[in-house]
């Protein structure tokens, strides 16, 4: 489901972007940005308040790993918040099937055949906003193929993975 929604094992490396001038060595602790939503957005079947469950314990789990604290928006050093979309993108394999005689040219050719699939692509981002200047201070983002009949342990599973590959470079070093 934030491979998101199932991201799988071919997914590309997550993006990062961040201010430069933020002190991160001053994050100590964070909460949800109020209302926060995965769900919002999107009605995807893979997006749903399940996986919702499943993305903010794996970031609160991933956070408190390193570090962090989480405390009431009050106290918070910085808010959390996460986005979820999903695309349709088309596989297009072209493989050589064989030879083929031409004789009203040269000798042989290269016989090609080529297959399309269609599939879906979650992406996840996680936004980390500074509380005191309501500034966004680092985003990371990761991308990944759907995939069809996991089990909730499945989709579980990829979704830790998934958000501690993302968080993996919070704060940047």
């Amino acid at each position: 489901s934030i491979c998101l929604l199932m991201l799988t094992a071919c997914a590309k490396t997550p993006d990062w972007d961040y201010d430069k001038s933020a002190n991160f060595s001053n994050v100590k602790s964070f909460a949800w940005i109020p209302n926060a939503s995965l769900t919002k957005d999107t009605t995807h079947y893979q997006i749903s308040p399940l996986m919702e469950q499943r993305v903010q314990k794996a970031v609160n789990d991933t956070l408190a790993a390193q570090g962090l604290q989480q405390v009431a928006v009050e106290q918070a050093d910085v808010l959390v918040n996460y986005h979820a979309s999903v695309d349709s993108k088309v596989e297009i394999d072209t493989f050589t099937t064989g030879y083929q005689a031409r004789w009203d040219n040269w000798g042989f050719g290269l016989q090609n055949q080529t297959h399309t699939q269609n599939y879906e692509v979650g992406t996840l981002v996680i936004d980390v906003i500074d509380r005191s200047t309501n500034q966004l201070i680092w985003r990371g983002a990761k991308e990944g193929r759907l995939k069809k009949n996991q089990t909730p342990e499945q989709r579980t599973l990829a979704i830790e993975k998934t958000v501690t590959t993302i968080l993996a470079n919070f704060p940047p070093k």
